[in-house]
């Protein structure tokens, strides 16, 4: 990690644990916001105007959390309004690199070599770790949010005036319904996979087991009564929250993570749906079965050999 803008130690996947072996996931530390006049978002101070080719998203295919703002560009239309660079999804001892992996690119906005060094381009003093995504205004030459949610939330308003979209992923009227889906999914699956595959402890790791699985089954048991998506026939940030786990739950968190009760392929409704979300225009763009192997696969605390399996060449 970082410690004063000095890269310290090799990367590691366990952010904190708590005494109990429970994996703890570090708070983000750029919190500013785009908004269509450049007044201060929810956090974080001003000046940040929405505009036409003045901000970068820096994202990892492997990256769930990434991805999802991937998504919400795609389906707002805003590719012309900001542009990506993929990261290299092979963590290596100084974290997210740029290049070398096909699919990968190099960083054409900085020059940098490691997504670590665009953390201290911003905050030459920085301490933390350098994680994806990372939104990047080319302007001022710094880091304006690297908060997947936040930058979810800003994408799907910020840029209204300028890019028109029907496009609505959190209706005014579905807010408070809204919230406390997000909270039981972060907190029982999207980040659960996670408490399971880097529990340090049994007890820590059948906890998080139990929970993924718990909520798998009442996300299953919401989908099978022939809804289209999470609140009916309108998709919202809960669909897209939900997806990005979806599709990396049997490629790696089934067998890598340890949650291996069944295969999102074996839950019918979870299924369908998760391949309606993938036929969506432009999804598909947003997943590379691949990246998603070799990323997690990469994890020296996971995988010491890093053998990476053949299966599965796709999502199906």
């Amino acid at each position: 990690m970082l410690i004063h803008g000095k890269w310290t130690e090799n990367w590691q996947p366990v952010q904190a644990e708590d005494e109990q072996g429970r994996f703890i996931r570090q708070t983000s530390s750029f919190r500013h916001w785009i908004t269509p006049d450049g007044e201060p978002g929810p956090t974080g101070v001003g000046g940040f105007k929405a505009e036409k080719g003045r901000y970068h998203l820096y994202v990892a295919l492997i990256c769930p959390w990434a991805s999802r703002t991937l998504m919400v560009r795609q389906l707002k239309g805003l590719q012309e309004m900001i542009d990506i660079t993929v990261v290299n999804p092979q963590l290596g001892d100084q974290g997210w690199q740029f290049g070398g992996f096909d699919g990968a690119d190099n960083d054409t906005i900085n020059g940098a070599q490691y997504v670590h060094q665009l953390y201290t381009k911003a905050a030459p003093d920085f301490t933390g770790r350098a994680t994806v995504p990372v939104l990047w205004d080319k302007k001022s030459g710094t880091i304006v949010n690297n908060e997947s949610a936040d930058i979810l939330r800003m994408l799907n308003s910020a840029f209204a005036e300028l890019v028109p979209s029907d496009v609505d992923l959190c209706p005014k009227e579905l807010a408070d319904d809204i919230e406390s889906l997000n909270l039981a999914m972060y907190n029982n699956l999207n980040n659960g996979v996670y408490q399971a595959g880097f529990a340090t402890t049994q007890t820590a790791y059948e906890e998080a087991y139990h929970q993924v699985f718990h909520m798998l089954d009442l996300l299953e048991k919401r989908l099978s009564d022939g809804r289209q998506y999470l609140f009916g026939t309108q998709l919202i940030e809960s669909d897209i929250r939900l997806f990005v786990t979806l599709v990396r739950f049997d490629a790696a968190y089934y067998g890598l993570f340890k949650c291996n009760r069944n295969l999102i392929k074996d839950m019918n409704a979870l299924h369908a749906y998760m391949l309606r979300m993938l036929a969506l225009d432009d999804i598909a763009a947003t997943v590379s079965v691949e990246h998603i192997k070799a990323g997690y696969y990469s994890i020296k605390a996971l995988n010491l050999n890093g053998i990476v399996p053949v299966g599965p060449k796709s999502i199906q």
